[in-house]
């Protein structure tokens, strides 16, 4: 059976870098291939061909449809050369970063169904926090990125900074069934064998002190992982990103989304706010058929 990919989604952002940075780091630690991604989406342009004035005569619908038509074609080739010399790019950092070869797809269409439409090959997704819209404004995610993490249930790392070598992590764990399944993945995972893991508890009535106990006896059971626990009290997002200023976190792992689209609505998602405010790259988990472990 062929060995399930990590997937890079790059498009020429500033973050792209450190997608692939990230990538290669994990395909080298799990030894499994790197497959580069990157979409080209045509629906925005075709969509303007559609708006055309009433008031022109026949003729001259006829001739400004022809040619918009030529200018589309010219677009379409441009944009090809652009994705391909993006993946080539990325090709060149991969290998760099001590990936012999990497496989390169340039799809046409939207990024999530592309994404959807690889989920069974890959072990995890790795994206940038925000695309080309967004790149110059950190207080800001991507506008699609939200609707990928919804899609997907595979993990999902999302880069907000460039690569630095992870030497410790933390999992933000509340006892639910997303955090036992970031325990279980990080015990039994190769990528994580040699890190520091902080295991960070925000709990404001104190009833997962327990569990937290246990969790952290099964990370240091599976050997290999120096274990910090941490329960603490106050608002849970804050708590969280200033532990990882203080003790210098390198990746948080998270559950992303156990709410229904009306709760988020409601009272605001957990998931969207450490995206925000995170200060580290984020590993997102949403289910337990998401876990894939590699050996």
């Amino acid at each position: 059976m062929n060995k399930k990919m990590v997937l890079a989604c790059i498009d020429g952002s500033a973050l792209s870098d450190a997608v692939c940075d990230y990538a290669a780091w994990i395909a080298e630690r799990i030894d499994v291939p790197l497959k580069l991604l990157h979409t080209i989406d045509h629906h925005h342009e075709t969509a303007a061909t559609t708006d055309l004035s009433g008031n022109l005569g026949v003729n001259s619908r006829d001739h400004l449809l022809e040619e918009m038509s030529d200018l589309e074609h010219v677009k379409s080739k441009a944009r090809i050369r652009l994705g391909k010399s993006i993946l080539q790019e990325a090709s060149d950092r991969v290998i760099e970063m001590g990936i012999s070869t990497s496989i390169n797809c340039l799809q046409h269409g939207s990024l999530v169904e592309s994404l959807t439409e690889f989920e069974d090959d890959i072990s995890i997704f790795v994206l940038g926090a925000r695309g080309k819209i967004h790149e110059d404004q950190s207080n800001q995610i991507g506008a699609k990125l939200e609707a990928m993490i919804r899609s997907l249930h595979r993990p999902i790392l999302v880069a907000n900074q460039a690569f630095k070598t992870p030497r410790r992590i933390m999992i933000a764990y509340d006892g639910g069934e997303a955090a036992e399944n970031a325990v279980d993945m990080v015990a039994d995972s190769p990528l994580y064998k040699g890190l520091v893991c902080h295991l960070v508890c925000v709990d404001k009535k104190g009833v997962a002190e327990n569990l937290l106990d246990k969790a952290a006896h099964r990370l240091g059971a599976a050997g290999g992982i120096d274990v910090v626990s941490a329960h603490l009290q106050g608002k849970v997002e804050h708590k969280l990103c200033e532990y990882q200023l203080s003790h210098h976190i390198d990746v948080t792992i998270m559950g992303a989304f156990s709410h229904t689209r009306l709760h988020d609505l409601l009272v605001g998602s957990f998931t969207v706010k450490m995206l925000l405010n995170t200060k580290t790259p984020l590993l997102l988990l949403r289910s337990k058929d998401s876990i894939i472990y590699e050996s």
